[in-house]
């Protein structure tokens, strides 16, 4: 019998991947405070940040795909932390998992495969920002050595009310 991980494959986005990541952003940007954008995207709008993350180097995209199906089950990233130059060793990375792939350890597939690729490149520090409350994000990152540095507090406006950002970073 297979388990649940064994039918999970994690590769690197592809333009094909366009809609359907689209798609499983905008619900987050529709129904959660997890990302603070507030309109909804067409794939057409997102191209430019799936280009922005090709199959090598420091800014990475990890699909985590349903070998069966072959339905997107999540998806990770790693990007510039802030444009500007003194900053090129820092990347932000970030998870989303699809809504019904909870709790099977997707996050955890696409985080260890994104370290793993990140792992040659000229990185020194990466972070994360976790819309609060959010304690299975903060448990995810715990275990990949992230710690919490610092909350940025009523940051961000969503859904009529102010946010919190906590923020982790990890060695790289």
């Amino acid at each position: 019998m297979a388990t649940e991980r064994a039918e999970v494959q994690v590769r690197p986005g592809v333009e094909g991947d366009l809609t359907d990541l689209t798609d499983l952003y905008n619900h987050y940007v529709r129904e959660t405070a997890i990302t603070f954008d507030t309109e909804i995207f067409t794939p057409e709008e997102r191209r430019p940040w799936l280009l922005s993350h090709p199959e090598d180097g420091p800014y990475r995209l990890m699909v985590a795909t349903d070998t069966a199906s072959r339905r997107i089950l999540g998806y990770a990233t790693s990007s510039p932390f802030r444009p500007k130059a003194a900053y090129g060793t820092s990347v932000e990375v970030t998870v989303y998992v699809a809504p019904d792939a909870g709790r099977r350890g997707i996050g955890t597939l696409l985080y260890k495969a994104l370290f793993e690729a990140l792992a040659g490149e000229d990185l020194h520090r990466a972070y994360a920002g976790i819309a609060q409350p959010n304690e299975a994000s903060a448990r995810l990152h715990e275990r990949f050595g992230f710690r919490h540095v610092g909350t940025y507090r009523e940051v961000g406006r969503k859904f009529e009310r102010y946010w919190d950002v906590a923020w982790y970073e990890k060695e790289l």
